[in-house]
């Protein structure tokens, strides 16, 4: 399933964007580039076009580039249209090198990620690149007719809440049977991996750097693979598993969610709270309430939250270890009791009203929606829901809440279009790379990031020891954005084994 609860590291740029007010491609009269050719023009499409006013603002630019629809067979004439921003490099020089940036999905809009630099004032050595991959955002998007923005649920504690589970992710492939079905067969990471090295060519550049998270450390490790005398400085944060990715690569977190369960609950408990008089009873109360949800549905502010959900909506909080984003959590765990036990509720949280929008209604930023070709795409699934139900229940005492969603069953093992082999998709390389991560990322576990520090030969990686979060880079740690900034502005990569101090630590 997709990983866009990601989207969060690339956000911490406090800029307030929201996915979900991306303006549907520009007119037919704006000029789309031919085939190897950038146009640069303004980006906001409308006045109500929020990401691109603000894109405008900060002095970026927008195109469009027709690429092959098929990379394999381009002389069939099928194109599609990427979207493209660029903020211009500040240092001097006639020519700049480019930097790519992609937060992850798959299935996240990424024009905007070219605001970085504002934050981040020494990556304006480069001109910031921004695409929406391929079927995304304003790149000629697919859209499958979902009633939710993401696939995730919980498979729940019986076999009649597991056949609802499988029913339900039934239902999103159908949902996508008839979404530009010619084009599923090109929805796939080796086809936005190209889709970059011809970004790169129409920017006469000879080499294309680039950032990526969570699923973007894929995407950059298939580019750097593809492509090998075309990449140049590749940074990858909170890596996936090269093994693993694909529809069930969230399967093996389980135990790092369950993990970063009792590091918020204990932190909570040491601050003082109505949850519990320690982690342990904390934990309790969580299960508690998740148990209560199964029977019945938690009203909350108008939203009916069933068992099904309230584990995705913790996952998505627990992907953030700042003590602001806990006290968030917190705060919603006591709502979310109150309205179990019947009494007044206090009004949840943006964060947790943003996450409902996207789980409840297709109105949120329906990242995962855009993303599940891809995810489909690259490697298939088991088709036996047997496989799915054993699986959670030989996983069950040992992740008792989290276990049901990330080994559940998802909608590839439904999916309305021939999928690909269930085979790991090749990313060995071993050109010098610099990846970062947290010691215990609770999406995209330890062992996982070393899994892909093993495939990439020339790779060094930096952990944040004592982290709980997904996404490292601009997230806090000065340590870690010194290496990359370094890396990214000298070329410097850090020792072999170097690692990162705990949060709060010299």
């Amino acid at each position: 399933m997709p990983l866009s609860l990601s989207r969060r590291a690339a956000l911490v740029l406090a800029l307030s964007l929201n996915v979900a007010n991306v303006a549907a491609p520009r007119a037919a009269s704006a000029a789309v580039g031919s085939a190897g050719t950038l146009s640069w023009h303004r980006c906001a499409s409308s006045s109500s076009d929020a990401i691109g006013r603000t894109l405008d603002r900060a002095g970026a630019q927008c195109a469009e580039l027709e690429v092959p629809l098929d990379h394999d067979h381009p002389s069939d004439g099928r194109t599609i249209s990427l979207a493209i921003s660029r903020l211009p490099a500040t240092t001097p020089g006639a020519r700049h090198p480019a930097l790519a940036i992609n937060p992850g999905g798959p299935g996240v809009p990424a024009l905007d990620q070219v605001l970085l630099g504002i934050v981040e004032p020494a990556l304006r050595r480069y001109d910031l690149i921004g695409m929406d991959p391929r079927f995304v955002g304003r790149s000629s998007p697919i859209t499958c007719t979902w009633p939710t923005g993401t696939p995730l649920r919980s498979a729940g504690a019986t076999a009649s809440s597991f056949a609802a589970a499988a029913s339900f992710q039934r239902s999103l492939a159908d949902g996508c049977r008839d979404a530009a079905v010619a084009r599923l067969p090109y929805a796939t990471t080796a086809a936005t991996a190209d889709d970059l090295d011809r970004v790169r060519a129409a920017l006469g550049v000879p080499r294309l750097s680039y950032l990526g998270v969570s699923y973007g450390t894929m995407l950059g490790a298939v580019f750097l693979h593809r492509h090998p005398n075309r990449a140049g400085r590749v940074v990858l944060d909170s890596a996936v598993d090269p093994a693993l990715y694909g529809p069930r690569l969230l399967s093996q977190s389980g135990p790092a969610l369950e993990g970063a369960l009792r590091h918020w609950a204990a932190r909570t408990a040491a601050r003082g709270s109505s949850l519990g008089r320690d982690g342990a009873a904390i934990v309790r109360t969580v299960r508690a309430l998740q148990r209560t949800a199964s029977v019945r549905p938690i009203d909350l502010a108008g939203q009916r939250i069933d068992g099904s959900i309230l584990p995705v909506l913790l996952m998505g909080a627990l992907a953030d270890d700042s003590p602001q984003s806990y006290a968030t959590l917190a705060r919603d765990v006591e709502a979310l009791r109150a309205g179990a036990l019947g009494g007044h509720a206090r009004r949840p949280s943006v964060r947790l009203r943003e996450q409902l929008a996207d789980l409840l209604t297709a109105d949120g930023p329906a990242a995962d929606r855009a993303g599940q070709p891809i995810i489909c795409g690259d490697r298939g699934a088991p088709t036996d829901p047997g496989v799915y139900a054993a699986d959670i229940d030989a996983h069950r005492a040992a992740e008792p809440l989290f276990g049901p969603v990330v080994r559940n069953i998802g909608p590839c093992a439904f999916w309305p279009q021939p999928t690909p082999a269930d085979a790991p998709l090749d990313v060995s390389s071993r050109a010098p790379v610099l990846m970062v991560g947290a010691d215990h990322d609770p999406l995209t576990p330890r062992a996982g990031q070393r899994a892909m520090h093993r495939a990439l030969g020339g790779s060094r990686l930096v952990l944040q020891r004592g982290a709980w979060r997904h996404g490292a880079f601009a997230t806090g740690s000065r340590c870690i954005d010194r290496a990359v900034l370094a890396y990214l502005g000298a070329g410097r990569l850090p020792r072999p084994g170097a690692a990162c101090a705990a949060p709060g630590r010299p």
